[in-house]
């Protein structure tokens, strides 16, 4: 059984700062690098995608809502035209970054409530699907296990990847639990270690996410690989998706 363990970064300066981002890298197989939408510069791109490389990590894009305000995590109704011209420009900005660095972008992940919306509105994940379109078809998309959006995604013609959560809870329809509730994080590392290993027995996930802002970040994602691994996954990047 093989497994990508994604970490979603470059979204606070104090973070590639302080080491917290390579102590995650130690641990985990792709990273994804916020573009300039709800956080993220060209500094903090180049920080980051020169982290990844040193540390031999994937690297994917992570578009959102150009919302800094609400770090992306605030649902919004803008026009379809609108997420594609978005999508596009913030994969335009990392790729000029990883160009310069002399690698390139695996795999698309979008953030937030963006992420979110798509995951039941067909409209919108086929809106994401069409900014990437733009810029690079030869890319994997990622989304939610189970949901619609991996089908939109398909049918525009990508690879794709289904994607769960380590430090999440999840509602019984399979969607993740609002941030607005206390207990939609998962905070504690033995806890998310052993619900990222149920999800990967289920075999209904072709990669698992550990968010960077999460409190104590590293040391989840240290019991999570730990656990993966003790339990016989592999771990291995997004280079054989499933369609």
């Amino acid at each position: 059984m093989i497994i990508d363990l994604n970490c979603d970064m470059g979204e606070m300066p104090s973070a590639i700062e302080d080491g917290t981002q390579e102590a995650l890298m130690r641990w985990i197989t792709s990273v994804n690098v916020a573009c300039g939408g709800h956080a993220g510069d060209e500094h903090t791109m180049t920080a980051t995608v020169e982290q990844a490389l040193r540390a031999h990590v994937a690297i994917g894009a992570h578009p959102g809502y150009p919302d800094r305000e609400h770090f992306g995590r605030t649902p919004m109704d803008v026009p379809v035209g609108m997420v594609s011209d978005f999508i596009y420009e913030q994969l335009q900005a990392l790729s000029s970054v990883t160009e310069r660095l002399g690698t390139a972008i695996a795999h698309v992940k979008p953030h937030g409530a963006l992420y979110n919306q798509a995951v039941r509105n067909s409209a919108l994940a086929e809106a994401i699907a069409n900014g990437v379109a733009r810029w690079n078809r030869d890319v994997i998309l990622v989304g939610l296990a189970g949901s619609p959006m991996l089908d939109v995604f398909r049918n525009a013609g990508f690879q794709v990847a289904a994607e769960a959560f380590a430090d999440r809870r999840y509602e019984p329809d399979g969607t993740l639990r609002a941030r607005s509730f206390a207990d939609a994080l998962i905070d504690d590392p033995q806890q998310a270690a052993e619900q990222a290993l149920r999800i990967a027995m289920s075999g209904n996930a072709r990669t698992i996410c550990i968010h960077g802002d999460t409190p104590g970040a590293p040391r989840i994602a240290a019991a999570v690989s730990t656990a993966l691994r003790s339990g016989g996954v592999m771990l291995s990047p997004l280079s054989s998706p499933s369609r």
